[in-house]
């Protein structure tokens, strides 16, 4: 299990500088709590390779941040605390830590994720909208990004029946688009806005693959309704397939190019879906059975129970390197040859290393601490790319 301890130093770790959800966890594990794995960082960071100071972030600024979400009504769950959503640890790389505003039970809830695109057309947003509030009124939480078009109507359909998540990619603070701060109001009273970054974050394009990793990683499937091809419900949709979610589709024209993705999606085998009963059907048997957090009130007044997903398996301990320094270095070589700037998932290296899948997850966290590699949603690492110094922001 995850090593819990004092939210500050677990915060304080989780915002370092090259810590990664894998790193986080593993250092956890190898040092016991996270005070002691701060401590350690600085040495390990500079044995790692790393040129440049590590950045810590100091307590003070842990501090604000914790007093900050707890004076806008929020918090912050940790991984490993016992109300972190089950079925988001179950994850490879689940954030190590949540913000949270509005009722956090409902993070444990079966959910289905609705997404797609921001320019929706009229029948898409209506199609988003009433799928929302059917499967809402079955029990089911619905989760989405708060993006404009199909987001926003999932939303708003789900709080016509039942209640909504809508994960950001901002700070609490920073709804976006500002133009949604209402519905991000309405949601937190409703149902529950959560995010992994910290208070004050304005919403760059870094942001938003994480955020969509949030959106699989909550749901039992993903619901793709209108998409192009190359979008960020697309990313969604193919994050919550390696999550082993099921992925669903909702047909379109093939003269609309906002139904190519969706189309694409149906042709890989995606469930053909044009209404809720396309979606209860693929549901995993007894789900509506599981415990039953408490929920808020929805806005027609009718209360809707929402069911939790069980426990995930515990985390196995770390096993320690046993190829000595020369070989944790051989690995290093081993590893760096093979990354590109082209995203690689952890798997394809574990198959192409010849070394254990512990020590390959050693040296990756390393590798990440030293800043030599980038690990992103889904479980795959790149070469580390020059910061986007534009700060534009995308959904």
């Amino acid at each position: 299990m995850i090593p819990a301890g004092p939210l500050a130093a677990r915060l304080r770790l989780a915002r370092t500088e090259g810590v990664g959800p894998v790193g986080y966890r593993k250092l956890l594990l190898d040092y016991g709590d996270a005070e002691r794995a701060l401590a350690a960082l600085p040495a390990r960071a500079r044995a790692a390779g790393r040129a440049r100071a590590l950045r810590i972030p100091p307590a003070e600024d842990i501090a604000a941040e914790i007093d900050g979400t707890t004076a806008l009504g929020g918090r912050i769950i940790m991984l490993g605390d016992p109300d972190y959503p089950p079925l988001l640890a179950g994850i490879h790389d689940a954030p190590p830590a949540l913000s949270v505003l509005g009722d956090a039970a409902l993070l444990a809830g079966c959910g289905i994720a609705i997404v797609g695109a921001r320019n929706a057309s009229s029948n898409g947003a209506r199609m988003a909208e009433s799928l929302a509030a059917t499967l809402a009124s079955q029990g089911l939480t619905i989760i989405s990004g708060l993006a404009r078009g199909i987001d926003a109507a999932a939303h708003r359909g789900a709080m016509r029946a039942g209640v909504t998540i809508a994960a950001v990619a901002g700070g609490l603070d920073r709804p976006y688009p500002p133009d949604h701060a209402e519905l991000q109001g309405r949601i937190a009273q409703h149902g529950v806005v959560v995010t992994e970054t910290p208070l004050g974050t304005a919403p760059q394009s870094r942001h938003f693959p994480r955020r969509n990793r949030l959106i699989a990683g909550l749901a039992l499937g993903c619901v793709v309704v209108e998409a192009a091809l190359r979008s960020g419900s697309l990313i969604t949709a193919d994050l919550a397939a390696g999550y082993g979610r099921v992925l669903f589709a909702v047909p379109g024209s093939p003269l609309d190019a906002r139904s190519r993705g969706s189309n694409a999606l149906l042709r890989r085998g995606a469930i053909l879906t044009e209404s809720e009963q396309d979606v209860l059907a693929e549901l995993p048997a007894g789900w509506q059975g599981r415990r039953q957090p408490e929920s808020r009130q929805p806005e027609n007044g009718v209360a809707q129970t929402q069911a939790a997903w069980p426990e995930p398996p515990a985390f196995p301990a770390p096993t320690p390197l046993s190829e000595g320094p020369g070989g944790q270095a051989e690995i290093r070589d081993a590893i760096l040859t093979l990354l590109s700037f082209t995203p690689t998932p952890v798997d394809d290296l574990v198959r192409r290393c010849q070394f254990s899948t512990s020590a390959i997850l050693t040296v990756l966290s390393e590798l990440e601490l030293a800043g030599n590699i980038e690990t992103l949603p889904g479980g795959s690492v790149v070469l580390p790319s020059q910061p986007d110094e534009t700060g534009r922001t995308l959904e």
